[in-house]
């Protein structure tokens, strides 16, 4: 998407959300976001660029935003703005340019159905052509980094399909094409920010998983989303091991250090 093009929906969408600057950049910030506040404002002012990274979890931001305050999407002058395809086609089988939801990509999937958003998403990870790619030093390059500095058995970086989950790269004992339902990196998907389970057993919502009271025996878990085309979530980067342990202010900057330069490969 053109920058200026989705900078300037994302003002409008600021607006109708009804966020104050101070507001918006705390949330921004709670989902990851490393940029100052003074940074967002210039650039929902269009007055500075900022990361295709920065720009893709402010978009989820704004989304959030617009769906606790029930609004609607601004529209970019010729669509409709509304939830309903038009023509009978849904929005999830086509890519309108004209389309302010298909324009704000992820940002509009609270407009869309689940089965929508989901196409979606598997369109932008199928447009990256990276689901069952063989292994590529770019990616195992950064995964061997993951391990050495968190010390951990594994490191991957994983791609969500529809029903499984494909290691794109993988440095230790991590069986391939797991069943999606059963990870981890298929929650963290679900988040626009990293997510940390220090100790598996002592989260309700792992202590059970197949993936921790069998092999791998999973105790430490943290991931960090890879977003594709559109800002859509089709991925991670996480660090595994067999013993829980603490995670720091430094380790969550490295990890998303880790992530940024995964994402560079994700979306040159």
């Amino acid at each position: 998407m053109d920058e200026q093009r989705q900078q300037e929906l994302a003002s409008r969408a600021a607006s109708e959300a009804g966020l104050d600057a101070e507001e918006l950049w705390i949330r921004y910030f709670a989902l990851g976001g490393s940029l100052a506040q003074i940074e967002i404002d210039a650039y929902l002012q269009g007055l500075q660029s900022i990361p295709s990274l920065e720009r893709d979890i402010l978009s989820h931001t704004l989304r959030e935003a617009l769906e606790e305050t029930g609004r609607e999407l601004p529209d970019s002058g010729g669509g409709s703005g509304g939830a309903e395809p038009r023509n009978g086609t849904s929005r999830a089988a086509r890519a309108d340019p004209d389309d302010p939801l298909e324009l704000l990509g992820a940002a509009g999937a609270v407009f869309l159905t689940a089965e929508q958003a989901e196409a979606q998403r598997m369109r932008a990870l199928l447009e990256t052509g990276l689901l069952d790619s063989p292994p590529e030093e770019r990616f195992d390059r950064i995964t061997r980094r993951a391990r050495e500095h968190f010390g951990v058995s594994s490191s991957i970086v994983a791609l969500i399909a529809e029903h499984r989950q494909f290691l794109k790269s993988v440095i230790g004992a991590v069986g391939q094409n797991l069943e999606r339902e059963s990870t981890f990196c298929n929650q963290t998907i679900r988040s626009a920010g990293p997510m940390v389970v220090c100790d598996t057993l002592a989260d309700d919502r792992f202590k059970a998983s197949p993936l921790v009271v069998g092999e791998p025996h999973i105790r430490f878990y943290a991931g960090h989303p890879l977003l594709g085309p559109g800002g859509w979530t089709i991925g991670t980067i996480c660090v595994i091991d067999q013993n829980p342990r603490g995670f720091t202010d430094e380790d969550r900057r490295v990890l998303r250090s880790l992530a940024e330069a995964a994402q560079r490969e994700v979306t040159p």
